[in-house]
């Protein structure tokens, strides 16, 4: 994501590329990045840093996740990168990943409501964090999770292709366990009655049930980015989604090949969260990680 400073301290974004690269591929099953996820990787950092040079880009921050902190030829990746693309990732800490996607998404929080749950579904890892809402764009992150489970890693234990219910409800059961603790502390009915109430998430999976609910004929992330989804609409959406094959979920234009063997792995840690911190309505993000550090960087170039 490329941008330039506008008018009144803002800044307008002129460029932005994604591709699925899925760098957290092997690391369940045999704790290293496997060799074709490498090279996906790089190929996509060769794009980012043409369209860099391109762009004129003075100031850059490059971050790795969940996938370079777990992996044991973490260190070798990002040397290969730098060498090959000349682009120098930094491996951020859980909590540092917890507030770039607390940044990122801070626009989109109702101020009136003064508590929020956060979260982003990522490949390796999923990022909690609980937040006191201090105002319109305003937020304090009060304590945060990271649980060392992603669409990449449940997808590589339990499989992708052909998921049964009981697959399935194994999934929701494991995600569940892991998030007791916090959710022990920090009780949604607790909150609502206090302060009110509010989900707000953001990754591939939340964007992806969206678009799918609109029956977007393409993704649409003007559409996705801001949206709401209910609970009803939530579980019609991931029931018609498990009730699909392979190959449809494959076909469908906002799952697509890429995320067919990931999206119910994604579905089932949406809906251990959901039971964990039950409402009626979910915020949904097309923003995170990479607005985070974009706004941080351009607070140093403005100020």
């Amino acid at each position: 994501m490329i941008a330039e400073p506008a008018r009144h301290g803002t800044f307008r974004i002129v460029d932005a590329f994604s591709r699925i690269v899925r760098l957290g591929e092997g690391i369940a099953s045999q704790g290293r990045i496997a060799e074709a996820a490498i090279e996906r990787t790089l190929d996509a950092l060769q794009v980012c840093a043409g369209r860099m040079r391109r762009r004129r880009v003075t100031h850059i921050r490059a971050i790795a996740t969940e996938a370079c902190r777990r992996a044991s030829n973490g260190g070798e990746f990002l040397t290969r990168a730098l060498a090959e693309t000349g682009i120098a990732l930094e491996v951020i800490s859980p909590a540092e990943e917890a507030r770039l996607a607390v940044a990122g998404c801070t626009p989109l929080l109702d101020p009136d409501r003064r508590r929020a749950l956060v979260f982003d579904i990522g490949g390796g890892s999923t990022e909690l964090a609980w937040l006191s809402v201090t105002g319109p764009d305003r937020a304090t992150m009060l304590d945060w999770i990271s649980l060392p489970l992603g669409v990449v890693t449940l997808a590589e234990r339990f499989g992708g292709v052909e998921v049964d219910d009981r697959l399935y409800g194994v999934m929701v059961a494991e995600v569940r366990k892991a998030l007791a603790p916090f959710e022990a502390k920090y009780v949604a009915g607790d909150a609502a009655r206090d302060h009110g109430f509010q989900l707000l998430g953001t990754s591939g999976t939340v964007t992806t049930l969206a678009a799918v609910r609109m029956n977007l004929p393409r993704y649409d992330r003007a559409r996705v980015d801001g949206s709401w989804l209910t609970r009803v609409e939530i579980d019609k959406v991931i029931a018609d989604i498990r009730a699909m094959p392979f190959e449809g979920r494959a076909a469908n234009p906002c799952i697509g090949h890429d995320r067919a063997d990931l999206v119910l792995a994604g579905c089932a840690i949406l809906e251990a969260i959901l039971d964990a911190w039950p409402e009626k309505r979910l915020r949904i993000a097309d923003r995170g990680l990479r607005e985070g550090v974009l706004m941080g960087l351009m607070a140093g170039v403005m100020s």
